[in-house]
């Protein structure tokens, strides 16, 4: 079996290192999932969160909040946590990669694809809705996005959403 690619810290400590791999759920007030669809990925219409990759010197969060303006726009946003993390296979030159699921609270704004998803449709999502929507086949989920996701998030934003969390513990810059 390959091993995952190691870096040695200064003080001789071996590491694994992998890409990042973000999402972003990003829900309003109506408890509503905002997602995207474009025919441009995979030829398919498929709904999906915000995503994208960690770029090299960024913290998770400002990846998050990088990803959510390039994708839908100046958009506000505030983080409440990380809803889910995973390693899995990407492809065969990023054979290990871990995904990070960060849920936020839609505060405000315009939606406006951009980046790679220029052109792409754009829906708020009710989760029953979107329930019933997948369970009937008049709407398919990207791989990367599920509806047990969905159903946790609902549950994280009741208990989360009037809490106010300074983002800087949460995340502090990288040196």
């Amino acid at each position: 079996m390959e091993k995952q690619p190691t870096i040695l810290s200064k003080r001789g400590r071996t590491f694994a290192t992998s890409a990042i791999a973000l999402q972003a759920i990003i829900i309003n007030e109506q408890e509503q999932f905002l997602l995207l669809s474009s025919p441009r990925r995979n030829g398919r219409n498929e709904w999906q969160t915000v995503s994208g990759g960690l770029e090299a010197g960024e913290t998770v969060l400002d990846g998050i909040l990088r990803e959510v303006g390039e994708e839908v726009g100046d958009i506000q946003v505030r983080p409440l946590t990380v809803l889910h993390s995973q390693s899995f296979h990407y492809d065969e030159n990023v054979r290990f990669m871990v995904g990070i699921n960060y849920l936020l609270r839609y505060e405000g704004g315009e939606v406006v694809p951009g980046d790679d998803m220029v052109g792409s449709k754009f829906r708020w999502w009710g989760l029953g809705e979107l329930e019933t929507a997948v369970t009937q086949g008049s709407a398919t989920l990207h791989k990367t996005t599920h509806l047990w996701q969905m159903r946790r998030a609902v549950q994280l934003y009741r208990l989360l959403k009037d809490d106010w969390v300074e983002t800087a513990v949460l995340q502090p810059p990288l040196l």
